[in-house]
């Protein structure tokens, strides 16, 4: 065979231990488009809902979006919105929990992309210079790499 080679990880060998992980990201938009958001006027509907909805769905398909990610039993997942920005964004923050022999990690990841996808999708009619941004993991526990907390980001 030619070409690079891709193998998913064994984890076998590897013990269970719970496991959570944290991502974080944000959508910039004008501050009308905020607004429309804020005051539920936006025409599709409820943009923070249908969008909490979208990236807790998304986590639990993580394995089908991912080609080498493993299947993983989530014991919980949750997806909230910081409004607090005065720069016209909206912070989404995931964590995913559970109990495995592989992290979380990018269930936390493609919940907050879901997240932020739909709330493009749901506002582009409005708004198509919308930036999705800064998408990380902020923290993850658990596993033999133990705890992770990245960097304050300014």
């Amino acid at each position: 065979m030619t070409g690079r080679q891709i193998r998913m990880i064994d984890v076998t060998p590897k013990d269970e231990t719970e496991r959570i992980a944290m991502a974080k990201g944000k959508i910039s938009m004008r501050a009308e488009t905020r607004e429309l958001i804020l005051h539920g006027e936006v025409i599709k509907g409820d943009v923070l809902a249908l969008s909490q909805a979208a990236g807790i769905m998304a986590a639990k398909e993580t394995p089908h979006l991912i080609p080498l990610c493993h299947p993983v039993m989530l014991t919980n997942v949750t997806v909230d919105f910081d409004l607090s920005d005065s720069d016209s964004s909206i912070g989404i923050t995931a964590i995913a929990k559970g109990v495995g022999k592989t992290g979380f990690e990018m269930e936390a990841l493609v919940a907050v992309a879901a997240s932020a996808l739909n709330i493009y999708d749901m506002c582009k009619g409005v708004d198509k210079g919308m930036v999705i941004e800064e998408i990380h993991l902020a923290s993850k526990s658990g596993g033999k790499s133990g705890v992770y907390v990245a960097e304050e980001r300014v």
